[in-house]
């Protein structure tokens, strides 16, 4: 009876440190479906796998989900703590990140159930949009080394809207989301390489989140695409500028593979989903077998690192090295 009580006591202990940056996972998982679905253009054999990814981000969201909200129930002040957590704060909106995802994953076999989807995610987005940014510009104190990539997740979300939003016909509001998430880019990508260069290290247990650079330009060509129809001046800075990033996260690889694992590893999964998908696009708006090319190679990395993500999180899960306090 003592070790049943004890054992559940640290069940549910493990529950209360259940961390949001989880939904990150999502985030890979879906992006991976995408990034599937972007190569199923060029590639008939994507198709099957694309559907196989669906199905598991549906049921890590699912059981994530789930979870998360048993903790919000018997938990609420481990929750408020992290929305006033300086780092985690900036993960929220991963939550409405992976519906909106979901959405434009499962447009083109269920669009009747895609739709009320993106609506919920859109309206979630917004609220915890106009919340994160006034919790930091709130009272509250910020120190430079709170400010991580991390920290441009809320833009990422704000310029996935078009992705279904605009096949959909939202597109005003699709619009509104894009310009959001642009100007708050721009923003944050000063403060970012401020904080970068003059300051001292990302500590190594945020150092993935660096991946997160890539993330908004590769998203945001995608939804521009689909908002102006077709490659303009603006498109070419957008996805150059992704290369770009990708080059300078590439010099940093001797460094990331010599860093322990955490759950901010799951940075790596959604920009490399990004960018694979821009690159498929453009290739195929341009008829450019090297971007093609550059798509197929980004993807054969995404599966090979969320394959890696995916044993390395189940195996962090068996030893309880993850749900610990910090």
């Amino acid at each position: 009876m003592g070790e049943a009580t004890t054992q559940e006591t640290e069940e549910f202990s493990r529950l209360e440190h259940l961390p949001v940056t989880f939904f990150a996972v999502l985030m890979g998982l879906f992006g991976l479906a995408l990034a599937l679905y972007a190569a199923a253009g060029s590639f008939a054999w994507a198709g099957g796998p694309a559907r196989a990814a669906v199905w598991l981000g549906l049921a890590g969201f699912a059981v994530i989900g789930a979870v998360y909200v048993a903790k919000a129930v018997r938990y609420p002040r481990a929750v408020a703590a992290e929305w006033h957590h300086p780092v985690k704060l900036a993960f929220f909106p991963t939550i409405t990140i992976s519906l909106l995802l979901m959405a434009t994953a499962i447009h083109g076999y269920r669009p009747d159930l895609a739709e009320p989807v993106w609506l919920i995610g859109v309206a979630g987005q917004g609220v915890l949009t106009v919340a994160v940014i006034s919790g930091w510009i709130s009272h509250r104190a910020f120190e430079v080394g709170h400010l991580t990539p991390a920290w441009f997740i809320p833009a990422v979300g704000n310029v996935i809207v078009p992705l279904a939003g605009a096949q959909m016909g939202w597109i005003e509001i699709s619009w509104l989301f894009f310009s959001a998430g642009m100007v708050f880019w721009l923003i944050l990508l000063v403060l970012v390489f401020n904080r970068l260069i003059f300051h001292a290290p990302i500590p190594s247990r945020l150092f993935p989140t660096l991946v997160i650079l890539i993330a908004p330009p590769a998203v945001a060509f995608v939804s521009y695409m689909r908002l102006a129809g077709g490659v303009d001046a603006f498109g070419h800075i957008l996805l150059n500028s992704a290369y770009v990033f990708a080059a300078l996260v590439l010099v940093q690889v001797p460094k990331l593979m010599k860093l322990p694992f955490a759950l901010s590893w799951w940075a790596l999964s959604f920009p490399l989903a990004a960018l694979s998908v821009a690159s498929f696009v453009y290739g195929r708006e341009a008829e450019s077998a090297a971007h093609v090319g550059i798509g197929v190679v980004v993807l054969a990395l995404l599966v090979v690192v969320v394959a890696g993500l995916l044993w390395r999180t189940g195996l962090a899960i068996a030893r309880d090295e993850i749900c610990r306090p910090e």
